[in-house]
């Protein structure tokens, strides 16, 4: 049995739905992004409080309290320089979000008024092609966005865990 244009319109229709929200996606992922660069300021702000403590009276804590700021502020510093790494592909990964999300969009769209025009033909193997492409593409812009969340929580997290360790130590 041959399928038509118009059996498929609402699959095309819902691609088309999911491809235009997928626009927004990356929203998904920037308050992640915007919490790890606020935290990582807020753990440098910190370890210059501890860096300049007043609280150390003798030669020997001084010593002592300068060579763990040294230790925290090496932590940082790796920590740092692995999440400054990540950032260019943090920021590759969103454009490329909204590259697959408006090839995705503009796809599942024109697919949804073709379909519209010839909603009583049958429908060809490229068209069905077509219309799982306009769903892949809403898989890897999500899949992208989700990944570049997830590092940015987890440098978030480890972080948060060496301001616990200056709280501790400091």
């Amino acid at each position: 049995m041959t399928s038509t244009w118009g059996d498929f319109q609402a699959i095309i229709q819902l691609s088309a739905g999911l491809n235009v929200a997928i626009l927004s996606f990356v929203d998904i992922s920037i308050p992640a992004i915007k919490e790890r660069r606020r935290v990582f300021t807020k753990a440098r702000q910190e370890l210059d409080i501890y860096r300049k403590n007043p609280h150390k009276v003798t030669e020997e804590e001084k010593i002592a309290h300068a060579g763990e700021v040294g230790v925290i502020d090496r932590q940082l510093f790796d920590l740092w320089r692995e999440t400054s790494e990540f950032e260019t592909v943090e920021d590759s990964m969103m454009k490329t979000t909204g590259v697959f999300g408006l090839a995705g969009a503009v796809l599942s769209i024109s697919l949804l008024w073709y379909s519209g025009l010839h909603y009583d033909e049958s429908m060809s193997t490229v068209g069905e092609v077509l219309t799982g492409g306009s769903f892949l593409s809403l898989l890897a812009a999500f899949g992208m966005n989700f990944f570049t969340a997830f590092r940015a929580t987890h440098y978030t997290q480890r972080c948060n865990e060496l301001r616990a360790q200056m709280r501790k130590r400091l």
